[in-house]
């Protein structure tokens, strides 16, 4: 439960969708005058449900359209090595997401490379050569069916 209410949730949507807009552009669509709207966001990223401020690159105008989804099982699922993998992890450029998962697999990355023999290359020449990397899977996406940065509701 959150101690929001409709008048926060209006903001964190709009924010969404356009966080450059001005407080004045804002306030207008929220209907709410520019002074207490810039409050509610200065308390709203006080209280850590705004944590921040980004663009969202597009990945294929950077070169990195192809996408594939990884499921890496490690041999020992123990603290040194799920640290050494994270941080090994950590620097690969390629690598944009990663999530420690439980079922099957130990953990999900998401890789962002030019085609598919750039993913070959990154495949064979740093993820098969992380120490404790027992098993690797990986699925191609078709498209992206849905994207939300964040769930607000």
């Amino acid at each position: 439960m959150t101690d929001l209410d409709e008048t926060d949730h209006r903001i964190l949507r709009e924010l969404q969708r356009d966080a450059r807009q001005t407080h004045q552009q804002l306030s207008e669509r929220i209907g709410l005058s520019p002074s207490p709207c810039a409050r509610r966001i200065r308390k709203l990223e006080a209280d850590g449900y705004i944590s921040g401020y980004s663009a969202d690159i597009n990945e294929h105008k950077m070169g990195y359209g192809f996408s594939v989804f990884v499921s890496v099982r490690l041999d020992k699922q123990i603290d040194d090595q799920l640290s050494a993998f994270e941080a090994e992890i950590a620097r690969c450029a390629e690598v944009v997401d990663c999530w420690l998962m439980t079922g099957s697999f130990d953990y999900l990355i998401r890789v962002a490379v030019r085609d598919l023999d750039d993913f070959e290359r990154f495949l064979t020449a740093r993820l098969t050569k992380i120490a404790g990397v027992a098993s690797i899977e990986s699925s191609i996406p078709i498209r992206r069916v849905k994207y939300q940065p964040s769930r607000l509701w």
